[in-house]
């Protein structure tokens, strides 16, 4: 089975919606079938042309990783005040 954007999504959806600390999101990882599944995608995109689904599957597991960079950040400064 393969992870698909919305269940990374979902996955931090679930982090935030349980109103973690500052320290908990620092800590945050995505689950290791979302890593696995994000793995695939960067050695297909080496071997091959992506699919115009795996395309948009890639940019927006991007766009999650730069959303949680950001609040990491944000988090950081807190943990560091």
């Amino acid at each position: 089975m393969s992870v698909t954007v919305f269940d990374i999504w979902e996955e931090v959806d679930e982090c935030l919606t349980s109103t973690p600390s500052p320290t908990q999101i620092l800590a945050f990882r995505p689950s290791q079938s979302a890593q696995d599944r994000l793995r695939h995608l960067l050695d297909t995109n080496s071997a091959r042309p992506l699919t115009a689904d795996e395309e948009r599957e890639l940019q927006e597991t991007l766009a999650v990783e730069q959303f949680m960079r950001r609040l990491r950040v944000r988090a950081l400064t807190k943990v560091q005040a």
